[in-house]
């Protein structure tokens, strides 16, 4: 019997909430790396999606993966799902696994399901709320919010729910109680960096300009380049009067373009085809984030071009395990603004940033030091999933009782389009 096993194909079915864009988004990014894992350890990979397709998605193909379009709310879903018989199905944030965990479930019951939130979006919610109220967020608001009571019914039901951040895995198991076995740790994953590689990016003489890159759908990004023009960049330009801010970012709309200021060094420059050669030619990125959860993408990024950033708590919340910062993180607008011209003038204190980010690159992002403990994990459950989910009663609980809901639902606008 085992050999046989072994012989046996894996298929993974991941269900996306939008095709990947990993030059778009630090999302689309993730889900590659995730689909990179998956490939390397032999499973064969369908992505499907009810999502447009967008002229800025990557083209599955090369990478070896089936692309499937589906669709809300109709049985063809139970169709598909049923002949290809996923071994795992992976959702991409927990509103698809609401849409399609229970066809998932009645047609493919063995299957184990991962969910893969991105960043616990109700933390996300809850401070921009708190934001927008004008006042401090409290880790009780997150028991409120609405959001919450979606997302974590979402975890429950699910075998596995891959983390991206320390910070939100305390918050599911301190505040919401939820059990370690059902949560796997992953941050955003990348191979070592050596010292040695510095001296092949541009030099901190050849570098110019201040830079802020972030996709314009993300309200946090919106929030950070207005905090951006009105609060800080006027006491930049005071004291640094030469000084050049260039904002790049997917799907700019209307009232981000309308901050296009040249004469005031404060530049919208719209989508950047490769960040990485920006961020690599610019001497400081800025990111002065306010509300937001998981992890920035755009600074590790940073971290990866030898680029030295100013952000925040927030913006650099679980990001570096109390390691020195590749820069500094500052929640004062004047003192942030003074820094960032500190940062952007002294040579040796860039150097010194440039190199903290290498320390942090190589202790808290190595893909070797996770994506084996995943693989082992996921395998595992492919073989004994039936005592993991005895352990899970409440995820059974809400499978028993939400499913129904959200079935005879999704049924009967199925049958009002018809």
């Amino acid at each position: 019997m085992k050999p046989n096993k072994m012989k046996q194909i894996k298929k993974l079915l991941i269900i996306g909430f939008v095709w990947p864009e990993p030059k778009s988004s630090a999302a689309g990014g993730r889900m590659m790396q995730l689909i990179s894992i998956f490939k390397e350890n032999g499973f064969e990979i369908t992505f499907a999606s009810a999502a447009q397709d967008s002229n800025f998605m990557v083209d599955l193909s090369e990478f070896g993966v089936i692309k499937k379009s589906i669709e809300l709310n109709s049985s063809s879903f139970d169709d598909f799902v049923a002949e290809l018989n996923p071994k795992v199905v992976l959702f991409d944030r927990f509103m698809v696994e609401e849409q399609f965990g229970w066809r998932v479930i009645e047609k493919c019951p063995k299957a184990i399901r991962i969910l893969d939130t991105e960043d616990v979006h109700c933390l996300r919610t809850a401070r921009q709320k708190a934001f927008k109220e004008n006042r401090t967020f409290k880790i009780q608001d997150l028991l409120s919010e609405e959001v919450a009571k979606r997302e974590i019914a979402s975890i429950l039901r699910c075998d596995l729910s891959l983390i991206i951040s320390e910070f939100e895995m305390n918050v599911l198991k301190d505040v919401f109680k939820i059990n370690e076995d059902l949560l796997f740790y992953l941050p955003f994953l990348v191979d070592e960096m050596k010292e040695e590689e510095l001296l092949k990016l541009p030099s901190f003489e050849e570098r110019k300009h201040f830079v802020f890159i972030g996709n314009f759908l993300h309200e946090p990004n919106w929030n950070t380049v207005q905090y951006l023009k009105e609060a800080i960049w006027p006491s930049i330009k005071k004291d640094f009067p030469e000084a050049v801010l260039e904002v790049y970012g997917a799907y700019p709309s209307q009232k981000v373009l309308q901050l296009h200021q040249p004469k005031n060094g404060f530049y919208i420059m719209g989508r950047a085809e490769e960040a990485n050669e920006i961020v690599k030619k610019s001497r400081v990125v800025l990111a002065p984030i306010r509300f937001g959860a998981g992890l920035k993408g755009k600074l590790l990024e940073a971290m990866q071009c030898g680029t030295p950033s100013a952000t925040t708590s927030i913006g650099s919340e679980a990001m570096h395990r109390k390691l020195s910062w590749n820069g500094f993180i500052e929640d004062d607008p004047t003192d942030f603004a003074r820094k960032a011209i500190a940062l952007y003038e002294d040579e040796n204190l860039w150097k010194q940033s440039q190199k903290n980010g290498i320390e942090i690159i190589n202790k808290c992002y190595q893909k070797s030091n996770y994506s084996s403990q995943l693989l082992s994990l996921v395998n595992s459950l492919i073989e004994d999933s039936e005592s993991h989910r005895l352990h899970n009663f409440m995820g059974n609980l809400l499978q028993h009782h939400a499913f129904k809901s959200t079935m005879y639902m999704s049924k009967w606008i199925e049958a009002k389009n018809k």
